[in-house]
């Protein structure tokens, strides 16, 4: 029959959101990791992956050079990326804002989005660093970008892996 579907109904994409200041270190690096990561587990199409800056400073800019370096290195492609500043409707449309530091979560509250679909991704690190707030390396080298990075990475896998578990569990709760 034209137009009918065998199996099971294929569920909307859960739609992540990664939040910093200015869309052009932090946020884009944990966008770029987590759909890497996604689609090497065979799960891209389960997730509707986006960033976002709480400032509008370099809207349409690509990354820092020097986080797409580090990405490039570390086997990334950073480069299509373009900054945009978070909006009304980001916050509203996303089923979880994956905020980089305290202060972004502090802003998005602000802003109004629901807190039960708020996340610091720091929170997803296995090595639990003492400071909850992924460092900000614009004023940095490239070694604390590589550093960053590699923090990024480490959430943005357990992330990854529990909200798989809870797609996989049927749960609609944050991760």
């Amino acid at each position: 029959m034209a137009g009918s579907t065998t199996g099971a109904a294929v569920a909307a994409p859960l739609r992540v959101c990664f939040v910093c200041t200015g869309n052009i270190c932090r946020s884009p690096m944990a966008d770029v990791v987590f759909r890497a990561l996604a689609e090497r587990a065979g799960s891209g199409d389960r997730f509707a992956v986006t960033s976002r800056g709480t400032g509008d400073w370099h809207v349409g800019q690509q990354a820092d050079a020097r986080g797409r370096d580090a990405m490039r290195r570390a086997g990334y492609d950073g480069e299509a990326h373009r900054a945009a500043q978070l909006s009304d409707a980001d916050i509203a449309g996303n089923d979880l804002l994956v905020a980089l530091d305290r202060g972004h979560v502090d802003a998005l509250r602000e802003r109004g989005a629901d807190p039960d679909r708020i996340v610091l991704l720091t929170e997803f690190d296995p090595e639990h660093p003492e400071d909850p707030d992924v460092f900000d390396p614009y004023y940095s080298e490239q070694p604390v970008y590589d550093r960053v990075l590699a923090q990024v990475e480490r959430s943005c896998a357990v992330l990854l892996e529990r909200l798989s578990a809870r797609d996989a569990a049927g749960s609609a709760g944050p991760a």
